[in-house]
């Protein structure tokens, strides 16, 4: 299965770019052998977007038939494993994609989203949305870990 994480902004050269790119490999790597992968990302200017409504648009084109998750301050909290569980669940009745939205500052245009799109939360506190992206692209390695069976997870 497929793993696309669209995100607003680009993130430069720097830290979170490193990080982001070390955890794509490694999900990559890890995902071969259980049925996962590529991940891949997808970045969206905002010089060329204005306001929420805008970038909502340009991470919901060209949206596939998988599942589909925006990451939101109001969706559901998960731990590590439960995580897991959806994306390996997913992968098991047959998505051969599944894609991560992540928006700017403003957010998202809930009314621009696609029906059935599950709503994610990383907590109750406010992240940027460059943080975010680590932080799911960790978590996305660390499900492709639990469900090879590697040791990097520990509970």
């Amino acid at each position: 299965m497929r793993i696309e994480i669209r995100a607003i902004s680009r993130i430069r050269p720097g830290p979170e770019r490193t990080l982001v790119d070390s955890y794509i490999e490694r999900a990559n790597h890890h995902g071969r052998a259980t049925g996962l992968g590529p991940v891949n990302e997808r970045e969206f200017d905002t010089r060329t977007l204005a306001g929420a409504a805008a970038e909502t648009r340009a991470l919901v084109e060209g949206l596939t038939s998988g599942p589909v998750i925006a990451l939101d301050e109001r969706g559901k909290q998960m731990d590590s494993r439960e995580f897991s569980q959806m994306i390996g669940r997913e992968r098991d009745q047959g998505a051969r994609e599944m894609q991560f939205l992540i928006g700017g500052a403003d957010g998202f245009d809930h009314s621009l989203l696609p029906g059935g799109v599950r709503l994610l939360s990383l907590g109750h506190m406010v992240w940027p949305h460059k943080l975010v992206r680590v932080m799911l692209a960790e978590q996305i390695y660390r499900a492709s870990a639990l469900l090879s069976g590697a040791p990097y997870h520990r509970d």
